[in-house]
């Protein structure tokens, strides 16, 4: 198979894979002739507008088109005999514009033309693969050619006898096999179209499917990573409601957890990380993590909130990355619990003879993460013999109230959570009624994460 010499000079289209060109169906073929002065270079210029300044090299125009010609398609042929070459004139993309022809030789010329513009390969299946003997894969050439240029269209070039050979091509990769024999311009014009829409269409596709995929793979994964609560031998019920800031994402930066240890204690914690990004919810994913595996190793109030600040330390990816918590630890006979506020908004309390209200939150300690040394002093409340907790994130009561700049807060949540106990809402209801209500007020989405966890005790 010859090989081309690169030349110190510029190379004409003719000499670069179109030397000696295949008469065309009505239209003429010659060979350049030897150039003596610029008047033999101009009278070629105007036989063969391939040869110029605006032709690229191996490429060639259909007749009577100029290279400067706007076009939509460019295929590149890749044919060892150039007086077979299946090329006919007035290759015209659906737009009606000519399509651009570029001619190589071998799979090494192909490589050196094979430029982002290119928008089909026409490839001769009888040429051989390099490295490869005769008796090789039949194929050999055509898996060459889809390693090499994985994001164009293929069509097979073969003969009408050897249309097994033309179908597997089709199965291995190719978008379409055309018969050597039967080729006219009508024919290859609609092929190239067809192969590049369907090039497009399977691209699309297999986007699309990979983008499913990698959704299916996190979405399994954030669920994961969401906590099952450890109630088991515990009375207390527990619900809990969680909607993320980010646009498609399952978890943010807000995270929460519920453990009974063997004692009869039910730890309840929630707490939100600065920020809404994935490296955020990565972290409070491991916070969570680390406060489960602190509580049940027996840790609670100022010990267990100083080890998790060393841990938000190690781990955060920026210094001015804090975190807000808060914990409680409720007594076995469920009637009194420990309190400890770190930078958090106090818990919501419900009881049947009283309104709903904010538990204390006087001795409220600094967020996690902010300065070296804090303290977490542990309050004790009581809670009496039925109720029901609801801890919460910043996000539940910082939405906007319509169109104004005014916030629900604290107080309107209170007044809220207060009406809906008076319609009889409960357990996941109440979740659902009072985040779906923040939304409405809000105007739509809230932009921060929401995380709401509820424990009721009943007789």
């Amino acid at each position: 198979m010859p090989v081309p010499v690169p030349r110190q000079r510029a190379i004409p289209a003719v000499e670069c894979g179109q030397a000696q060109a295949a008469p065309a169906v009505g239209g003429h073929s010659k060979e350049e002739a030897p150039r003596t002065d610029d008047r033999n270079d101009r009278r070629d210029e105007a036989k063969n507008p391939t040869v110029g300044d605006n032709a690229a090299p191996g490429e060639r125009v259909p007749h009577g088109v100029s290279a400067a010609t706007h076009t939509n398609l460019t295929l590149l042929l890749i044919e060892d005999d150039p007086t077979a070459a299946p090329i006919v004139p007035g290759l015209l993309d659906s737009a009606g514009k000519p399509i651009r022809v570029r001619t190589a030789r071998n799979l090494t010329e192909a490589g050196r033309l094979l430029t982002d513009d290119v928008h089909c390969i026409l490839l001769d299946l009888a040429l051989p693969a390099p490295g490869r003997a005769a008796d090789d894969d039949e194929l050999a050439v055509l898996r060459h050619v889809l390693e090499l240029a994985p994001r164009h269209a293929v069509l097979a070039l073969t003969t009408s006898g050897d249309a097994e050979r033309g179908a597997e091509a089709v199965r291995v990769g190719a978008q379409d096999y055309l018969f050597r024999d039967e080729l006219d311009g009508r024919l290859l014009s609609r092929a190239i179209r067809y192969a590049v829409e369907r090039k497009r269409s399977d691209t699309a596709e297999r986007r699309l499917a990979e983008g499913k995929l990698r959704a299916q793979e996190n979405a399994r994964l954030e669920r994961g990573l969401l906590p099952t609560p450890l109630l088991e031998g515990s009375p207390l019920r527990f619900a809990a409601r969680y909607r993320p800031g980010r646009s498609r994402a399952l978890l943010g930066g807000d995270f929460y957890d519920t453990v009974r240890t063997p004692d009869g204690t039910v730890h309840a914690m929630i707490g939100d990380v600065c920020g809404h990004g994935p490296d955020e919810a990565a972290l409070g994913v491991e916070l969570r993590i680390a406060w489960r595996a602190l509580t049940l190793a027996g840790l609670c109030g100022d010990e267990l909130l100083n080890t998790l600040q060393q841990v938000l330390e190690h781990e955060r990816d920026d210094d001015e990355i804090f975190a807000t918590l808060c914990t409680v630890d409720i007594a076995p006979d469920g009637r009194r619990a420990g309190l400890c506020l770190a930078g958090h908004p106090a818990p919501l309390i419900a009881r049947p003879d009283r309104p709903a209200q904010l538990l204390p939150y006087d001795n409220n300690g600094p967020a996690l993460g902010l300065l070296p040394g804090a303290r977490w002093p542990r309050m004790q409340v009581e809670l009496g013999a039925e109720w029901s907790l609801m801890l919460y994130t910043d996000g539940l009561i910082e939405g906007h109230i319509g169109r104004g700049r005014e916030r629900l807060g604290q107080d309107g949540m209170v007044e809220m959570i207060r009406r809906q106990l008076a319609s009889g809402l409960q357990g996941e209801d109440l979740l659902r009624a009072a985040v779906n209500e923040v939304r409405e007020l809000n105007g739509g989405e809230l932009t921060d994460d929401v995380a709401v966890v509820l424990l009721d005790r009943v007789r």
